[in-house]
């Protein structure tokens, strides 16, 4: 099959690339710094998405296209994320169309069902815009399917890294409130195994949510972190948020853009749980623990980069 593979140098999509090739597929990756793609035997097209320069002709004779990008950096033009990110949803959307794509296949992000229960939109701004971007690509292309899926664990994931870097460098772990909501993170292998699924499956026109098999608050996420790394770290619980200004705290102590860190943590304010809609199940995917996903992921972290808390 002719496939194109957005996003192909970033976190997900580097590693979904090599399996895609391997499942026999017909590969192109789209970058706007085809450099920085590990290519291989892709054919890789120089595109961008938010000005639309080369999507004619990076999704010409494509049969299945993968949606894989999302980023919350700052950008030089000073536009925000959402604009951006809706910018590009819509401009490839059209692309796709136009070229006769018959399916899209999108990874977004877990939609809350708090605001429903307390008759409001108080949903982060990263979660309402991962959801618009996937209405976008849907009415463009009906038979497109879109996973839905909470923090993934692995080695290059910004989320998962910062968790890692809040539990190696602070002595003491200050979980502000919404530490105890619960969610289901999901390991690597099982998000790119649903993915590759994508190419395949009957599904289509469908919206499924995704996790592991693990129901964690995020306090025990990190407490069960600083297990695996094998460091002591005693917890110190607040009744407050104060998402602004931990929002900051966490980002210059994880080193990481307050552009990122802030949109993340105001999605922090209730549960944030898949459907029963038996996705793996369906997808034919055997689910990999959280403590297997975190094993693996400091594994492959730490052949390139040590970890100073170990």
């Amino acid at each position: 099959m002719e496939v194109l593979l957005t996003g192909a140098s970033g976190f997900v999509g580097s590693a979904l690339l090599p399996e895609l090739l391997r499942d026999g597929h017909s590969v192109r990756a789209l970058s706007r710094d085809p450099a920085r793609v590990p290519a291989g035997e892709a054919r890789v097209f120089r595109g961008d998405a938010v000005t639309g320069d080369g999507l004619p002709q990076a999704l010409e004779g494509v049969e299945l296209a993968y949606y894989l990008i999302h980023s919350m950096e700052p950008a030089p033009e000073g536009a925000g994320f959402e604009e951006r990110e809706q910018r590009a949803a819509r401009n490839f959307a059209a692309a796709a169309h136009d070229a006769g794509v018959r399916r899209i296949v999108y990874l977004g992000g877990l939609v809350p069902r708090w605001e429903q229960e307390r008759g409001r939109r108080a949903r982060s701004r990263h979660l309402a815009s991962r959801e618009a971007v996937e209405r976008v690509l849907m009415e463009a292309v009906p038979d497109s399917l879109a996973l839905r899926a909470s923090i993934v664990i692995g080695a290059r994931s910004r989320s998962f890294r910062l968790l890692v870097r809040l539990v190696e460098r602070m002595p003491v772990l200050t979980l502000p409130a919404w530490q105890r909501f619960r969610t289901q993170p999901i390991d690597q292998r099982d998000i790119i195994a649903m993915l590759r699924a994508g190419a395949s499956t009957e599904i289509s026109g469908e919206v499924l949510e995704v996790g592991g098999p693990d129901v964690l608050t995020y306090g025990e996420m990190l407490e069960r972190i600083a297990e695996a790394m094998l460091v002591g770290r005693p917890a110190l619980r607040l009744r407050v948020s104060m998402t602004p200004v931990a929002g900051r705290v966490a980002a210059a102590i994880a080193a990481e853009h307050p552009e990122l860190v802030l949109p993340l943590m105001e999605g922090l304010q209730g549960d944030l749980l898949a459907r029963e809609d038996h996705a793996a199940e369906r997808l034919g995917v055997r689910l990999h623990s959280f403590e297997q996903a975190v094993a693996r992921a400091l594994a492959e972290w730490e052949r390139a980069e040590p970890l100073a808390a170990r």
